[in-house]
């Protein structure tokens, strides 16, 4: 018979204070993870040119269904030329209500969503990194702007993970463990 060893109590801690974060952020977490095992974090160029200050950031939703700000907004200028932020297929090009959208299905789960983007392109169109996708209508912002969302396997992330500009957390013990 196979005897039951127990874990030290600081392990058993940790245990619980990891699965308390999955359960919390699960979601967000599978999301997450899928995105960074495809290998497309940190591999996207700006869809504007220089410079893309980012004036609304993406506020993700306590629920499926609650309300945030699913992507971000980047003040550019009426007419600029979007670009895609890397290599993939036109998932849809046109109208929801009054908005021009175009996405993008980059593999693995991944999509892109601009908005309001005027495009000629259509479903089915392969796009590489860099290539123009359309142009930056009037529309979302008081100021102009373009707003960018991703998702991945369904769930909305944040596009800043795919631009590079949010590093990665470190989790620091605050105590010496014994």
């Amino acid at each position: 018979m196979m005897q039951a060893t127990l874990l030290p109590l600081h392990t058993q801690r940790m245990g619980i204070i990891v699965l308390l974060l999955i359960a919390t952020v699960g979601g967000n977490i599978s999301a997450a993870s899928a995105a960074s095992s495809a290998g497309t974090y940190a591999e996207w160029a700006w869809p504007v040119a220089s410079p893309h200050p980012v004036i609304r950031p993406y506020i993700a939703p306590a629920t499926k269904y609650s309300a945030g700000h699913r992507g971000i907004d980047i003040r550019s200028p009426i007419g600029s030329i979007v670009r895609s932020p890397a290599d993939g297929v036109i998932h849809f090009s046109g109208f929801v209500v009054n908005r021009s959208i175009v996405s993008i299905d980059h593999g693995a789960g991944t999509l892109s969503s601009f908005e309001p983007v005027l495009s000629d392109l259509i479903e089915g169109t392969l796009v590489h990194r860099g290539d123009p996708i359309g142009t930056l209508q009037p529309g979302h912002c008081t100021a102009t702007c373009l707003h960018l969302g991703a998702r991945v396997h369904g769930h909305y992330v944040s596009p800043m993970n795919f631009l590079g500009d949010i590093p990665r957390s470190v989790l620091l013990p605050t105590r010496a463990i014994p």
